[in-house]
C-alpha cells in the first residue's frame, strides 16, 4: 500500500452495520453508549485507551492514538444490523445478562430505539439456531438485493456519510472454497443458482462490497477468504479483512507462545478446552460449526513455533482444542491450557492456565477498534486485504500463499508502524544504536 497523499477528513456520521445483534453487538453498541454517558471508560480499546511513540524515545513524543489519527469519534457512530431475532438492542442485552442491568436501564432509551433488520438467514449454515425475523426469497441472488437495499436505506434514513460492516454473528458450518468462489463472475452465477457453498455470511460480504462498504469477519467463516470477494473489494474500493476475533484462549496463545519461542523452550503438548455458555456456545456445540472454530484455532501454534525451522523444540507437538456448552456459564467463559514444556536437556514442565473470561467483554473493544480502523483506511484510500489489522483476529487474512503472522507482539509492532506510515512519521526498529553512537 503507497502512502497516501491525502486522508479525507473523519466528518460526519459513520454508520456500523453488524450482521447478528446478539451478545458481542449489543455488548459493543450498549459500552460505546456507556462510554458516552461517563458511565464507564473503553478498556481495551487501542483507538481510545492506547498510546503511540513517535520519533526517538529522547524526543518524548508519545500522543494517545486517537489524538494522533484523524479517527472518527464515538458521538459521531450511527448503529444498525440484521439478527434472526427481532428484539431491540436493550431487550437482546438484557437478554445476553453480559452488561450490568442498571447500565442497561440508564441507557434504555438510546438502546430500544435500534431495532434489527430481518436476517439472511439458512438453518442449513448454523444448525442449532431456530429464528424467524428472516428474509424470504426465491435465491440467494433476490437475498443479496435485500440486503443491498437494507444498505442505501439505512444510510438514507441515518444521515450517514459513511458505512463499515462488520460481522458479530454465529460461526457457520465448515466449508472450503470452490470453482464458485474464484471469480466474480462464478459467485454471482452461484447465487442466482443457489449454490450450496455460498454461505449467509457470503451474502453479506457480496452486499456490503457492492454498495463500496468495507467488510470485517468477526467469526471462522469463509466468507472473505475467497479470491472472487478479494477481487471484489479492490474493485470497490473497499478494505476487508478476517477472520474470527481474538478474544479468550487463542489470545493467551499467542502472548505465551511467543515467550516459549523467545526462550527457546521446547514444547511437548498444549491441551485446551472451553467451557461457555451464550450463544455462540450452543452453536459450537454442533460438530460442524466447531470444525470451523477449530481451523482457526489450530493454526497459531504452527505459526507461532515454526517447527519446521525449530524441529527439536517444536517438530512434535501434540495440540488439542476442545469446546463445550455450559448453559450455566452464559457469557463468562472459562479456558483451561495444559501446557508441557521442557528445557535444559530436555528437563520436563508444566504450565497451567485458567482464564475466566467474559466473551464479549473481550471482543467489544475489538468491534470498536476494526469499524475505526476500517473507515480510515478506507479513507486514505486503501483498500482489499489489510494485514496490519492482524492484531485483532484469530486466522488473520493474507496475501494468496503468504502465511499469518500469528505473534501478538510482531502484530502489534505491524498495526503501529502501519500508522506511523500512514502519517509520514518514521518507523520504528526498537534498534537503538543510535543512543550509542
Amino acid at each position: 500500500m503507497d502512502r497516501p497523499d491525502k486522508i479525507l477528513p473523519a466528518s460526519g456520521k459513520l454508520g456500523v452495520l453488524m450482521p447478528g445483534m446478539g451478545a458481542v453487538a449489543t455488548t459493543f453498541i450498549a459500552g460505546v453508549e456507556a462510554i458516552k454517558a461517563g458511565l464507564g471508560k473503553p478498556i481495551g480499546s487501542l483507538t481510545q485507551m492506547g498510546t503511540i511513540r513517535l520519533g526517538k524515545r529522547t524526543d518524548k513524543r508519545t500522543p494517545y492514538i486517537r489524538d494522533f489519527l484523524p479517527l472518527a469519534g464515538l458521538d459521531q457512530l450511527v448503529f444498525g444490523g440484521w439478527d434472526v431475532f427481532e428484539d431491540d438492542v436493550y431487550t437482546a442485552a438484557s437478554h445476553a445478562g453480559v452488561l450490568d442491568q442498571r447500565t442497561l436501564d440508564a441507557l434504555k432509551d438510546k438502546l430500544s430505539v435500534i431495532k434489527p433488520m430481518k436476517a439472511v438467514f439458512d438453518k442449513n449454515y448454523v444448525k442449532r439456531l431456530e429464528g424467524s425475523h428472516v428474509k424470504k426469497a426465491d435465491t440467494k441472488w433476490e437475498l443479496a438485493e435485500m440486503a443491498r437495499q437494507d444498505i442505501r436505506t439505512f444510510k438514507a434514513d441515518n444521515g450517514c456519510d459513511r458505512l463499515v460492516m462488520i460481522w458479530c454473528g454465529s460461526t457457520e458450518i465448515f466449508l472450503q472454497g470452490g470453482a464458485v468462489h474464484e471469480t466474480i463472475e462464478a459467485f454471482e452465477q452461484g447465487l442466482k443458482d443457489n449454490h450450496e457453498a455460498i454461505a449467509p455470511s457470503m451474502i453479506y460480504a457480496y452486499a456490503a462490497l457492492m454498495e463500496g462498504v468495507p467488510y470485517l469477519n468477526g467469526a471462522p467463516n469463509l466468507t472473505v477468504d475467497l479470491p472472487a470477494i478479494i477481487k471484489l473489494a479492490e474493485d470497490k474500493g473497499a478494505p476487508i479483512m478476517g477472520k474470527d476475533f481474538k478474544t479468550g484462549q487463542t489470545l493467551m496463545k499467542t502472548i505465551l507462545a511467543p515467550g516459549l519461542k523467545a526462550r527457546q523452550l521446547g514444547l511437548r503438548g498444549w491441551f485446551s478446552t472451553n467451557i461457555l455458555g451464550n450463544r455462540d456456545g450452543e452453536i459450537l456445540d454442533d460438530p460442524e460449526s466447531f470444525k470451523t472454530k477449530e481451523e482457526s484455532k489450530l493454526g497459531v501454534l504452527e505459526h507461532i513455533l515454526q517447527p519446521a525451522l525449530n524441529p527439536d523444540l517444536y517438530g512434535d507437538i501434540y495440540h488439542k482444542v476442545r469446546i463445550n456448552y455450559y448453559p450455566p456459564r452464559g457469557d463468562e467463559k472459562e479456558g483451561w491450557d495444559n501446557i508441557d514444556i521442557f528445557g535444559w536437556l530436555g528437563y520436563p514442565m508444566q504450565i497451567k492456565v485458567d482464564f475466566l473470561c467474559r466473551d464479549s467483554i473481550l471482543a467489544a473493544p475489538l468491534v470498536l477498534d476494526l469499524v475505526l480502523f476500517a473507515d480510515l483506511a478506507q479513507r486514505a484510500g486503501w483498500k482489499g486485504v489489510q494485514e496490519w489489522l492482524s492484531f485483532y483476529f484469530k486466522s488473520p487474512q493474507t496475501a494468496p500463499g503468504l502465511y499469518p503472522e500469528h505473534d501478538i507482539f510482531i502484530q502489534l509492532m505491524k498495526l503501529k508502524n502501519t500508522l506511523r506510515f500512514l502519517m509520514g512519521e518514521d518507523l520504528i526498529t526498537h534498534l537503538g544504536q543510535e543512543y550509542y553512537d
